[in-house]
């Protein structure tokens, strides 16, 4: 069994003596994880770093077994984005997201794309914290656990929309909450794309999306905890990127 494809370096640990195991994300097949013989010399190490581009060949004698990995670097996203905590958290917590919530060697197309357009955003423009933002909408809906922000849940109407059902995921606008306004979720600007610069928002709509990555995503996979790596880029969004 042999392919081969373009994805995205995910995480990279020890294997042995002289080897790494690491997993990549490509389009056509997932999550996907393998050996790289050598891949703690000092020629191929540097190459796997999270976030790095790579060209990947994969063989195994059976479908089922690890197999093995023969990489290529195409760019390093790490190396560009060094000087910049922020984005390089945002990096992290990206890879992070990806390897806990993909089921292993299963394609998410649509997903792959939209994760190489946001890694590729980091560090170069001030909006890339509400385009990483988007990207959590994204992964929750491709992991069945959408939110519809296009209506009120109570009263269909599609104007004054800014709470969201911690239940339902439906947004919920002024005079739907009613009374309930106090146990809603908050549906700033930002969770609809829009850059407004206003920080409070952002940590707005993270707090949403941390809520059903936490209820939803994390419940389903066995209440595991979200990765550290999210938390740690939450706390220094809400700092105002600071380095």
């Amino acid at each position: 069994m042999d392919w081969r494809d373009e994805g995205t370096l995910l995480n990279v640990r020890k294997h042995g003596e002289t080897s790494a195991i690491i997993e990549v994300f490509t389009a056509a097949h997932g999550r996907h994880a393998g050996v790289v013989r050598g891949g703690t010399s000092r020629k191929i190490a540097p190459i796997l770093q999270p976030g790095a581009q790579l060209d990947v060949s994969w063989r195994a004698r059976l479908e089922e077994h690890i197999g093995s990995f023969t990489v290529e670097p195409l760019r390093s996203r790490a190396a560009a984005v060094m000087d910049d905590r922020a984005a390089l958290a945002g990096l992290n917590a990206m890879t992070a997201l990806l390897s806990f919530a993909l089921p292993e060697r299963e394609p998410h197309p649509q997903l792959y794309g939209q994760s190489i357009e946001v890694f590729d955003l980091l560090g170069q423009t001030p909006a890339w914290p509400v385009a990483y933002l988007q990207w959590e909408l994204a992964l929750l809906e491709e992991m069945g656990f959408g939110l519809d922000l296009s209506a009120c849940a109570v009263t269909g109407k599609t104007e004054d929309l800014v709470f969201v059902s911690p239940k339902s995921g439906r947004a919920v606008s002024v005079e739907g909450a009613g009374d309930w306004a106090d146990r809603l979720l908050p549906l700033p600007a930002e969770l609809q794309g829009v850059v407004t610069g206003d920080l409070a928002g952002l940590a707005d709509g993270l707090r949403t999306t941390g809520h059903f990555l936490t209820h939803g995503l994390a419940h389903s996979l066995g209440d595991k905890p979200l990765p550290e790596a999210r938390a740690r880029l939450v706390d220094r969004l809400g700092r105002g990127h600071a380095s």
